[in-house]
């Protein structure tokens, strides 16, 4: 299924291509467009989802010219009628042989909007970035290309054992995150708890579905609050189910790391697919 945009979001997508394109000319590849905008449907708090692949790294003046403009661009979470952006740009030569951990060239988020706005261009500690692993199977999943080459042109199929391996990498810390980020992590857990099981890639609203026909019933309103939020049909709130929370996240992370040793990470015939409704 592809969505209808809004005449904003179309106009967001135009200004980002535009923008990468003047900065880096002739060593921008490909534009592609994935995540939530494709699968799902956009919700309340989903970003817009851009991938690049370069020829080349930016320079230290590109990145703070890309900054400088994305942060016009993009909307800020719930102050603005525009989306988030999130944009992850890679050089073909860092992805392409495929090797892991990959690493990433620059990425524009809303999470990192204060530090760019103090003048931080490079606010993360290292460019490694075994999400990069999910990511690129996305792309090449949706295949839905902004500008310049087809994903397949560009990225290779990223082994299924490097993609569960990216998957999994974020578990312990998304636990630590639980009491401040709690609709996103339980969201998240679903999505990773689910992907585990079946091989599918869900939308979160789906991911909550699926995880609540596999919950116990005490735990399944709080899985039914994450989704409902999501979807913007309730403000987050939690205290009236705050004592379910973290066994709820707790439940979930001893199933995940239950089916780890289930699966075959090395299976030749795995492959992971997009949701399709």
């Amino acid at each position: 299924m592809r969505y209808i945009y809004s005449h904003e979001m179309q106009q967001q997508l135009k200004d980002s291509v535009e923008l990468l394109k003047m900065i880096l000319g002739p060593d921008l590849l490909g534009v592609y467009l994935y995540g939530s905008s494709l699968v799902g449907g956009l919700q309340k708090y989903s970003d817009i989802d851009l991938f690049a692949v370069t020829n080349r790294a930016t320079t230290s003046e590109e990145k703070a010219k890309l900054i400088a403009k994305l942060l016009q661009i993009s909307g800020i979470y719930m102050k603005s009628s525009k989306r988030p952006l999130e944009i992850t740009l890679v050089e073909k030569r860092t992805i392409n042989p495929w090797r892991y951990p990959p690493h990433f060239d620059f990425q524009y988020g809303e999470y990192l909007r204060d530090s760019f706005e103090k003048g931080i261009i490079e606010p993360w500690e290292n460019y490694e970035m075994p999400d990069l692993a999910v990511l690129v199977t996305q792309v090449l999943l949706s295949n839905e290309t902004l500008w310049g080459l087809k994903p397949s042109q560009l990225l290779v199929e990223v082994p299924y054992h490097d993609f569960m391996k990216a998957m999994l990498h974020d578990v312990n810390r998304l636990t630590a995150d639980l009491e401040h980020d709690t609709r996103n992590v339980l969201l998240t857990f679903a999505r990773i708890w689910s992907t585990l099981e079946t091989d599918t890639i869900r939308p979160k609203p789906v991911a909550a579905d699926w995880v609540m026909n596999h919950l116990p019933k005490k735990y399944q309103p709080v899985m039914k609050r994450a989704k409902s939020i999501c979807m913007g049909k309730e403000s987050e709130h939690w205290d009236d189910i705050k004592v379910l929370v973290k066994p709820c996240a707790n439940f979930m992370v001893d199933k995940i790391n239950a089916q780890i040793p289930l699966v075959n990470f090395d299976d030749p015939n795995k492959r992971i697919k997009l949701y399709e409704e």
